[in-house]
């Protein structure tokens, strides 16, 4: 695990590795298991798999495990406000 992040606003970044003697392929089969591990430990201690950046197409979908149909409907419409012809950042959440 190597975890990295931003002191300023308390944001971390995990990147989890292969153990030492698992080839990458085998270990990248996994990935969403492990994601699923992060993810459910970040939400249990009252964080959010979404940064600075925002919301990508890789947790599209896995953000609704994590927040509430208000939250995903402010998002929306918050990118809608800010973004009314989909030109910025097309096919992302936020």
């Amino acid at each position: 695990m190597v975890t990295f992040g931003h002191l300023g606003d308390g944001n971390l970044h995990y990147n989890v590795s292969a153990p030492e003697g698992v080839a990458p392929d085998v270990f990248v089969k996994d990935t969403a298991a492990i994601n699923r591990l992060v993810h459910d430990s970040v939400a249990r201690f009252g964080g959010s798999i979404s940064a600075e950046h925002g919301l990508g197409q890789l947790k599209r979908d896995e953000i609704q495990r994590y927040k509430s149909p208000l939250e995903l409907e402010l998002m929306r419409k918050l990118k809608r406000a800010l973004d009314p012809h989909g030109i910025m950042n097309p096919g992302k959440v936020l």
